[in-house]
């Protein structure tokens, strides 16, 4: 009976598409997908990246299957939505900066920072930008980026300091490319979130990648 489910899961076919934005498709998806495909290779996947605030409208619209999202907890009616892992952050600087003296990092030192923010409407950049207006430092967002990648090479190179989630610069900072400043992230945390729609029919395929993913989650969770 085993053997005939596992040749009934091989001749799983179909198409899935999934919305993520570059932090999750880069570092929490790759893992996810392999395993997938590893398993159930006749199952065509479609990845659209985008912004976390895209990913609810394009579930609803019925032009992706399943999203990812990485903010502050939400709900909503007629959309599934899980917690998976609430992500650590992380304030980084290049190996030599000056502030990776102090035992503690305040906002106030902050002031006259180069900061490298991620866009505008990036849900963690609006939260560490709201934790630093509570202090007072009201910092100018000279240059933004699209890429965590451009980000990194940059904070790598002196340019500045930025405050991305730790699990998309862990390699970094294990490697020393970059380090870790003493910073308190409480208040400033995101999680990472799966949605679908309730009313949607789901496919076998589908499933099957849910089932995954939570599997992964919970390896995620046992990780941190």
């Amino acid at each position: 009976m085993a053997e005939n489910a596992l040749r009934s899961d091989m001749r799983v076919g179909g198409t899935i598409r999934i919305g993520a934005p570059e932090s999750l498709a880069a570092f929490r998806l790759p893992s996810i997908i392999r395993e997938y495909r590893e398993k159930y290779p006749e199952v065509r996947i479609i990845l659209k990246p985008g912004l976390c605030w895209e990913m609810i409208s394009l579930i609803r619209s019925g032009e992706l299957d399943i999203a990812f999202i990485l903010q502050p907890e939400v709900s909503e009616q007629d959309i599934y939505i899980e917690t998976l892992i609430e992500e650590k952050m992380a304030l980084i600087a290049a190996s030599d900066h000056p502030l990776l003296s102090f035992k503690q990092v305040e906002p106030i030192q902050l002031k006259n920072e180069n900061i490298l923010f991620t866009e505008a409407g990036c849900s963690y950049r609006s939260l560490f930008e709201k934790h630093l207006h509570q202090s007072g430092v009201i910092p100018d967002p000279e240059l933004e980026f699209w890429s965590i990648e451009a980000i990194k090479q940059c904070v790598a190179s002196g340019l500045g300091i930025s405050f991305l989630p730790y699990i998309t610069v862990k390699k970094e900072l294990q490697d020393g490319t970059v380090s870790q400043l003493h910073w308190n992230d409480e208040g400033q945390r995101v999680a990472t979130q799966l949605l679908y729609h309730t009313k949607k029919w789901q496919s076998h395929a589908m499933e099957l990648f849910v089932d995954i993913v939570k599997q992964h989650a919970g390896l995620w969770r046992e990780e941190q």
